[in-house]
């Protein structure tokens, strides 16, 4: 039984190792894997922002990039009026918490790299907490995503709702 537990342990810590180190080396691959977030993108073309961001109506996902930390990652996004948001939910409950880090950083430094199909837009992100705008917007994140998208969501904190803006 002894040897059992032992060999149990040793291949738990070798597992949890694993993870340690695939994470870490993560902040040094060029953009996220779905879910996982990645470091700097090192590979895409510089472009200018588009007048228009409707070509990404039906987009799933998008690759950011936040510069302070040099980290990326994927987020859901919808377009409105050819304008581009993007959302962070869970951000109330305790796993978002901790899930969740890229809304606090965007806070302190609201520029972005957007990498859509191999070309990098520098912008900046814009928290809406309030407006008209809510409502059209997050009936579109329920259109795509097959969720209840309400304005109350945003009210609440509960989900933190973004504009894509150029930057000054």
């Amino acid at each position: 039984m002894a040897k059992l537990l032992k060999a149990l342990g040793i291949g738990l810590a070798l597992i949890i190792l694993a993870l340690a180190a695939f994470f870490f080396g993560m902040r040094f691959h060029d953009g996220p894997i779905e879910i996982i977030s990645g470091g700097p993108f090192k590979t895409g073309e510089l472009a200018p922002a588009p007048e228009s961001w409707r070509f990404l109506t039906d987009r799933d996902t998008l690759e950011f990039q936040t510069l302070d930390p040099p980290r990326s990652r994927t987020v859901w996004l919808a377009v409105h009026d050819d304008r581009l948001f993007l959302i962070s939910g869970y951000m109330t409950t305790g796993y978002g918490r901790i899930w969740k880090q890229w809304p606090h950083h965007v806070a302190e430094d609201d520029r972005v790299i957007l990498r859509i199909d191999g070309k990098l837009y520098e912008q900046r992100l814009e928290r809406i907490t309030d407006g008209e705008i809510i409502a059209p917007v997050m009936a579109e994140f329920g259109r795509k995503y097959g969720f209840e998208g309400s304005p109350e969501a945003v009210a609440s904190g509960y989900a933190w709702l973004y504009e894509v803006k150029a930057r000054s």
